[in-house]
């Protein structure tokens, strides 16, 4: 780095101070917390994101969501140049980034990553697209990741507008393949497959099987809006879409997965003759999710599977220390440290018919999530208590 660089980086930092007493952590969801103290820490991975791209170069994605998260919050994550998450060898260093105490601390931090990962200047530029999703705070906050971006030396910035998280990241993956990377291609690629595996079905045993219509719970987030879309191009199911938003409904209020789950009512937008209904939802961040959703649920349609057995499940949460102490693997399912929690939780585990528990750290807080399903409610619970105990004293403000 030269002493131009060093100087824009400054200048730049100093326009975003880090808020006082705020730590952060990068986990598998990114950084997340109240949006109101965010722009320092989405300017920081602004410049991490065009240091990837320098690094890799290749195409990075930045997307602004918060998924589940209440309005209020939002959160930054980087999707690497396979459309994956950010290589977990990066998290520590978006974590320096995001607590740096100020201007020159930030350069310093950067200025010894970049020599030790031996990131080359001037070789090519870096190109990395930006996503948000439908909350009020996304517009100020991709206005600081930009500048992020733009504070390192020739680094390119593209807006790629309102979307979902699984179309920001095919989108990145397509672009470093050298396909078509618009909103319009993705549409065009997942109708396209859908109506691959519509042709595979057994024409005789179509009828009175099941209805062709899907229910969805829009969440009144971007989900909603880009699903809304989607449906235009799937003519072999009608999809009928509650809190896509469109009414002005708050985005994860009395609605979403999360809303059903944990306080075991019925989302907005439903009522008594729905009863029975099977649901997908459409959260903030989850079209991919969705349309998969669909296709699996066609394929076990027309092959006559049963579709699904309904565990009963129970979500409780430990305060611990220090969250990061958790390491997972295997999109979370596996605790791979501290050394020994995953033996204890699968001992718990195996003493329950059809259980099944996993453990995760919060993204905003000092909390590990414990989650558990068994084939009675007492089961669940007994389960979920049992795994938390374990964590509690593995990790717990009690055990330092």
């Amino acid at each position: 780095m030269d002493e131009q660089q060093i100087a824009i980086l400054l200048e730049a930092a100093s326009r975003f101070p880090r808020p006082q007493g705020v730590k952060l952590s990068y986990g598998t969801a990114g950084f997340r917390a109240d949006a109101s103290i965010l722009s320092s820490t989405v300017f920081r991975v602004g410049i991490l994101a065009a240091l990837r791209s320098l690094k890799t170069q290749a195409v990075i994605g930045l997307m602004i969501t918060a998924s589940h998260n209440q309005v209020s919050d939002n959160g930054v994550k980087v999707a690497d140049p396979s459309g994956g998450m950010l290589t977990q060898e990066w998290e520590p260093f978006a974590d320096s980034l995001a607590n740096a105490i100020d201007a020159e601390d930030l350069v310093r931090l950067i200025i010894e990553f970049v020599k030790k990962e031996n990131i080359q200047f001037g070789v090519k530029s870096a190109e990395i697209l930006l996503g948000r999703d439908t909350r009020p705070s996304g517009e100020s906050l991709l206005e600081a990741a930009k500048q992020g971006i733009n504070s390192i030396v020739g680094a390119v910035a593209t807006d790629v507008g309102v979307v979902t998280t699984p179309q920001l990241h095919w989108m990145v993956r397509s672009r470093n393949k050298g396909m078509q990377a618009s909103e319009a291609a993705y549409f065009e690629q997942l109708s396209n497959s859908f109506g691959c595996l519509m042709d595979l079905k057994p024409k005789e045993t179509t009828a009175n099987v099941m209805d062709d219509k899907l229910t969805v719970d829009g969440a009144n987030g971007v989900g909603g809006e880009k699903l809304e879309e989607l449906k235009n191009f799937l003519k072999e199911i009608v999809i009928d879409i509650r809190n896509s938003g469109k009414k002005g409904g708050v985005l994860n209020e009395g609605v979403g997965a999360d809303y059903v789950q944990k306080e075991k009512v019925v989302p907005h937008g439903f009522g008594p003759n729905d009863v029975g209904m099977r649901l997908s939802e459409k959260k903030n961040t989850c079209l991919k999710t969705c349309t998969s959703c669909i296709y699996l649920e066609k394929i076990m349609l027309f092959l006559f599977w049963k579709l699904m057995v309904q565990l009963l499940s129970v979500f409780t949460q430990v305060k611990v220390a220090d969250r990061t102490a958790v390491v997972t693997a295997n999109a979370e399912t596996v605790v791979v440290k501290p050394s020994g929690l995953q033996k204890v939780i699968d001992a718990e585990t195996a003493k329950y018919p059809q259980g099944r528990s996993f453990i995760r750290p919060s993204g905003t807080e000092d909390v590990i999530r414990v989650y558990a399903e068994a084939s009675t409610q007492e089961a669940a619970e007994n389960l979920a208590k049992s795994v938390a105990q374990h964590v509690d004293q593995f990790l717990g403000l009690g055990s330092n």
